[in-house]
Parts: C-alpha cells; structure tokens; sequence
C-alpha cells in the first residue's frame, strides 16, 4: 500500500491515508508529504478528502465494517482494491509477477537488484524495505514493472504478468480459501494469466520452468559450500554452467529465491553473464534475515510468520551458527493462521533453545475462541518457554543470555525491533 502511494504521489496526485498503527513506514510517508491518519472515524477525515471524486485504494486487510472505507462507499466514491489498481498502473509495462506462499518479497528484490544492475527502465512494487534503496518502491523508468502478486484474497487475479515466478505454495489463508486444494485452484488461475513463461519452484506441482537447490531442475545450484556470509555454487541453466558463483543472503530459502530470479530473469530476455556478480553484491531487505549486533548479541530479523518459514529460519542458523545458544521471540499473526497452524507451530517453535511469545496479532480479525499465545505455548514441550507483552521486548532481548535472538513475525514487532535497532 505505501510503495503504491508513493507511486500516485510522485505523479501529482493529493494522497492521504489510513493505518492502524504508526510505524517507521508511516514516518516515511508522512515526511515526503502524504498525510496519514490513524484515527478510523469519519470526523477524522479531512473535509477535501470527503468529496464524491475522491478515489479509494483499500487493502483487504482492512475489515468491511471500517468507518471511513464504508462512508466512501455509501458516498458512491470510486473505490478499488490495491490490487486492481496495481494492476491498472502496471498494464502497459512488461511485467515480471513473483508470487508463492513464501519468498515473494526476496525474490522480487533479487530481480530489482538485477535490472538497476543492468541500468534497466523498470519500476518494482515490494512488500519490503530494500536496504540499498530504503524504499519498498524503485522507480528508475516505465518499461518493465516488478510486482509481487499476493495470494491472500485472490488478489493476483487482477494482474497481467508476462513473466512470472511461483515460489512456494504451501497451505496459507485458509479464512479465504476453505482448503489447500481451493487454494491451488487460484494458483493454476493466476498462471494462465501469464502471456509468456512461467518459472515455477521444483515441487511446487505445476507445468513450468523449474528451479532448484541441490535437486536436478532446468535451473538449479550445485556444488554448494558456505562463505562468510553466503553460499559459493555453482549455477546450472539449460544453456550452460556457471561456475564459482558468490550469493551474499543467508540461508538456503534464500539462495532458492536468488535462482527463481535469475530463471525469471533469462527467459525475460534478458542474459545472465551481466547480472551473476550482483548476487555478491546483494544489500537485503529489512525484516528478512536482516543480522545486526546489540550489546554483543546478535539479532536476526525476519518477517517468518507462518511454520514453514520459521523452519527455513531455522534451519540457517542451524547451518550457519551451529553452536551459538538461540532464543526466539515470536508474534504470532492472524487468529486464523495460529489455529490452522497451531500444532506445526508447536513442532518448529520446540526445536529453538529458549521461546518466548507474544500475544497474536489480529491484523483484521477478531477474537478466535480458544486461540491465544497461551494455548499455544500450553503446547510446547520445551521447557524455557515463557509470554510477554509488548512493554517487556526490549529487556527481554537486552537480557536474554542467549548468544543469538531471532525477532520473528508480521505484525507490529516489526516496529519494536526497528526502535531498538536504532540503539544497536
């Protein structure tokens, strides 16, 4: 939502909004000159913004019964979905659709660190902050569009992709879909809106071009060892090998994520010899795997909400920092998620040394009976387990006696860690 306001805003359009919370995003916006409320009655609306050629871009984050959203719609505003506007700005481009239940913000990251590489005329719409740009949004032209094409809704249904990326579907939003069959279903919809190739992760079970890690695919790394920071490998593509390759990303996931990107990128037309050495020069994203140090402890950050990501989480700093002792504080999202994930949760939470949770964040939800931090918690068998609330994040990590603290989760620790880091 905030890369597509700064987009309107940039090409002269008053722009204002809504957010639950404030946020270092919100800060952002509100210092380029677009205003941003947080109070969600009607009387907070700014008299100018209540006129009926007012156009309203919402996110289904945000529930049907909100004051503002329905006084615009009982005012006959025109009022779209974020993304059927992103599909509007984007559809006289060449768009590169990266979408999956995980890995979709990594990867349309990789490619946009490609293009400006390669001094492209693109524009790409992330869900995250790409430290090289401090920015979700990366306008350097109009010919190519990078977006991500989010599941959550059907939202990548409004979407015209020429070229396109799946990098995972495992089970997610089942508030939405019922089932993780109803949800497949939508996946085989979006890739028949592709016009030209459509680049698909091994085993995902889908006709595409594949890719991989460490398994035969028309695209894949081999001969993997660990660097400093990263993985050396070597490329395997249909036209040839490349050798030696340097990735600077933690983790596996992420190194799966670089080799969707250049798959994507090749059938786009565009060579890979230019661009390999960009993978060594790769900055990050903000809350994704995102390492710093804090009184000699070092925190990783990462947006993991759902147990399949906290699992590739894990599974880095089993590889990487083998014997470092972990504690992991989690803020589970969605009231739906935790209850149709509740036991996979309890699996992968009970292999870190030390959990500590937080209450769940709704996002858009109500209450789910039964479906608290503490029931989830009740379930774990480790044994150094414990809840806290959000006034006690800071002295937890500060006096954990961990030698690493992973900051997990989607909703409003995003904030927490982003304060502290700026004591770090």
């Amino acid at each position: 939502m905030s890369a597509l306001a700064k987009y309107l805003f940039d090409r002269g359009n008053k722009v204002m909004g809504y957010d639950k919370t404030p946020g270092p995003m919100t800060s952002q916006l509100i210092d380029l000159g677009i205003s941003v409320i947080f109070d969600p009655s009607i009387s907070a609306l700014p008299e100018d913004y209540r006129r009926e050629d007012t156009q309203i871009v919402y996110t289904p984050a945000v529930p049907n019964e909100h004051p503002q959203l329905k006084f615009f719609i009982e005012n006959g505003n025109m009022v779209k979905k974020r993304a059927v506007v992103l599909g509007e700005v984007t559809k006289d481009t060449i768009v590169f659709a990266i979408a999956g239940t995980h890995g979709k913000t990594t990867t349309a990251s990789f490619l946009t660190h490609f293009f400006a590489h390669l001094n492209l005329e693109f524009t790409a719409f992330l869900g995250g902050v790409m430290n090289e740009y401090q920015s979700n949004l990366v306008q350097k032209g109009n010919r190519y569009s990078i977006v991500e094409a989010d599941e959550y809704d059907r939202s990548f249904l409004k979407l015209s992709p020429d070229f396109a990326c799946i990098t995972a579907m495992d089970a997610d939003h089942l508030d939405i879909y019922g089932s993780h069959t109803n949800m497949k279903k939508a996946f085989d919809q979006f890739s028949e809106l592709v016009k030209q190739k459509l680049v698909v992760a091994q085993g995902v079970g889908m006709q595409g071009i594949s890719y991989a890690v460490d398994t035969k695919a028309d695209y894949y790394a081999q001969d993997i060892s660990l660097g400093e920071n990263g993985y050396h490998f070597d490329l395997v593509t249909p036209k040839k090998i490349y050798r030696n390759v340097y990735l600077h990303a933690l983790g596996r996931h992420n190194l799966s994520n670089a080799i969707g990107a250049l798959a994507v990128l090749e059938l786009g037309g565009i060579p890979l010899e230019k661009v390999l050495q960009a993978l060594g020069t790769f900055k990050g994203i903000q809350r994704r795997m995102e390492v710093f140090s804090l009184e000699n402890k070092m925190v990783i950050d990462d947006y993991a909400h759902h147990p399949e990501e906290i699992k590739a989480v894990l599974n880095t700093i089993s590889e990487f920092y083998p014997n470092k002792r972990n504690m992991v504080v989690f803020q589970p999202h969605l009231f739906s998620r935790t209850q149709d994930f509740m036991n996979e949760f309890v699996d992968v939470l009970d292999q870190f040394d030390e959990v500590v949770l937080m209450d769940i964040y709704p996002a858009r939800e109500q209450p789910i009976e039964g479906v608290t931090s503490d029931v989830l918690l009740d379930l774990m068998k480790n044994q150094n387990k414990r809840k806290i609330s959000k006034e006690a994040f800071r002295t937890t990590i500060l006096n954990s006696e961990a030698d690493m603290v992973l900051v997990l989760g989607a909703g409003d620790i995003g904030n927490h860690i982003q304060k502290l880091k700026k004591t770090a």
